[in-house]
């Protein structure tokens, strides 16, 4: 199935759709932060913090994908369950009681709406009106 939607899908360019697999942020960090002591320990040369986080992100293993603009998060929980922990600092979310299995094209528009009515700021403040 997951073949059969890259082939349907592989000239699209105005989404970017990431199913993980076997994923966890935790060990998405562990596995950048070893990259970077690697990286480090080649260069013999310790990081500044801004070049920590400049590197950090194409350590990733989501390196070349852009962050989520929105997590839509299933069943009812009000958690990211260590999924995208770096990724999602700036996304928004949205909780929905179905369960994955059961999600259907309504949820999606559904989950669409409710992030169009949001106001992206990126960590900065509220524009005023």
């Amino acid at each position: 199935m997951i073949d059969q939607a890259e082939e349907l899908t592989k000239n699209n360019t105005k989404l970017t759709l990431v199913i993980a697999l076997n994923y966890g942020g935790r060990m998405d960090m562990l596995y950048a932060a070893e990259q970077l002591a690697e990286h480090a320990v080649r260069h013999n040369k310790i990081p500044s913090r801004e070049e920590v986080e400049a590197l950090f992100p194409a350590m990733l293993m989501t390196a070349g994908i852009p962050d989520p603009d929105v997590l839509v998060r299933t069943s009812g929980e009000q958690r990211i369950s260590n999924f995208l922990l770096w990724q999602c600092a700036y996304s928004e979310l949205v909780f929905l009681p179905t369960l994955w299995p059961d999600f259907s094209k309504a949820d999606l528009e559904l989950a669409i709406t409710e992030f169009s009515k949001r106001e992206r700021r990126f960590g900065g403040l509220r524009n005023s009106k």
